[in-house]
């Protein structure tokens, strides 16, 4: 039973490292504000945690099928396998203790942030500098910079957002329920008729969807026949290019 012991470990040892190497491989979106960097962190910390778990079950299983699988059809029940050694007292210690230790964090300290963001802060404590008013209908957005007086309509536009700078996000709808969606920023919240639902995004990058397609501003939730087509460019530039842009929308009426 040793020899099998010993191998079936070998495999979980490799299986888990090239799971952990993986983790830390650029296989992620751009993260194009501070709130993606945070999430893709605690995604990379969670990975961590379940991989090595996930690995001793498939390597367990895999191996025990490969050198015990029967294709027979049996004529009577194995034996009995109780489970009283160190070795399910050590597997149930391990497993509840991850358990517990994601509650905790990320799990309760994360909820947390949520509820700071909730009261009008961003993820990491900052305060809005501007808003961002977006209402969503069948099947376009709507995108409002109140501060400016400047409105921007349809599915061809482009949502322009300037960097290093607290946005709240203020979203409402028009008939049904839709969800604002930019990836490269790991954030998302629905869009409700008869309410006004609000996150705080600081983006920390220039960036655009011509380069990009991370940043972009789309609905994830399906909300009719053209939902697919429900979605706006965006583009994260300097202030100063954002101030000079909202003065050219200005001009133009938009």
């Amino acid at each position: 039973m040793r020899p099998h012991f010993v191998t079936a470990s070998i495999i979980w040892v490799l299986l888990t490292a090239v799971g952990e190497a993986l983790v830390f491989t650029d296989l992620l979106p751009v993260a194009g504000s501070a709130e993606a960097k945070d999430f893709d962190w605690i995604f990379r910390f969670l990975l961590i945690l379940g991989i090595p778990v996930f690995t001793f079950v498939i390597a367990t299983v895999g191996y025990a099928m490969y050198n015990f699988g029967n294709s027979t059809k049996p004529t009577e029940d194995g034996p009995a396998m109780h489970g009283t050694g160190m070795f399910p007292k050590a597997w149930l210690a391990v497993t509840g203790g991850l358990t517990l230790l994601v509650m905790v964090f990320p799990g309760l300290t994360g909820l947390a942030q949520l509820q700071r963001d909730a009261r009008g802060y961003g993820w990491g404590g900052e305060t809005p500098e501007m808003i961002v008013r977006v209402v969503g209908q069948q099947w376009y957005w709507q995108v409002e910079y109140p501060d400016a007086n400047v409105t921007i309509v349809g599915q061809d536009k482009e949502m322009v957002l300037p960097v290093d700078t607290a946005i709240r996000f203020e979203a409402t709808a028009k008939d049904t329920i839709h969800s604002l969606w930019i990836p490269a920023f790991r954030m998302r919240i629905d869009a409700l008729p008869g309410r006004t639902t609000y996150m705080v995004v600081k983006p920390t990058q220039t960036g655009e969807y011509a380069t990009d397609e991370a940043y972009r501003f789309q609905c994830s939730q399906l909300c009719g026949l053209d939902h697919a087509k429900m979605r706006m460019t965006v583009k994260v530039v300097s202030k100063a290019a954002f101030s000079e842009w909202l003065a050219s929308q200005q001009k133009t009426g938009q």
